[in-house]
């Protein structure tokens, strides 16, 4: 007959390999909690680097227009966005940006001649709603305009926009 300590096993020590479900979903609580909190400010601030992008294009249109007028227009006329990309005042990439999949930095531009080329207006809109908030314009004077949020529409006036102050 065997005693009873011979009769059981030595105790084993078991290693602990791996995380359990547990600590597994509290750390993708974790994950979802920091990315509820962060992908809004990235959002944003994409937004805003789009806007600041698009007004800086904007001011890029209105100042080639006045150097075609001066140059090319004999001092009086402007031209549209192909007439300022056939003579190169502003790059292919800004030109083709007229419809929504060649939009640069999420908006989309367009220029205009207003009176028989006397006037124009550039335009900006973003092509999506997640693209920016506003729209903008220039028009001859070269005072930037901000307009309600319009997608995918760029202002072909500046009669309803805001003057920025920057």
């Amino acid at each position: 007959m065997l005693s009873p300590r011979q009769n059981s096993r030595p105790a084993r020590t078991e290693s602990r390999n791996g995380f359990s479900l547990v600590e597994l979903l509290i750390v993708v609580a974790i994950i979802g909690i920091i990315a509820a909190i962060a992908i809004p400010n990235l959002l944003a601030s994409r937004r805003a680097a789009n806007e600041a992008s698009a007004i800086s294009a904007v001011r890029t249109l209105s100042s080639a227009e006045e150097s075609y007028r001066s140059t090319l227009g004999s001092g009086v006329n402007f031209t549209d966005l192909d007439g300022l990309v056939e003579n190169q005042m502003v790059d292919r990439s800004l030109g083709a940006a007229t419809t929504v999949p060649n939009a640069k930095n999420g908006y989309i531009y367009s220029v205009i001649k207003l009176n028989s080329g006397a006037g124009f207006c550039a335009g900006a809109a973003p092509a999506t709603s997640n693209g920016g908030s506003r729209n903008f314009s220039s028009d001859t004077p070269g005072v930037l305009y901000a307009h309600p949020l319009r997608v995918g529409i760029p202002p072909t006036s500046t009669a309803t926009g805001v003057p920025l102050n920057n």
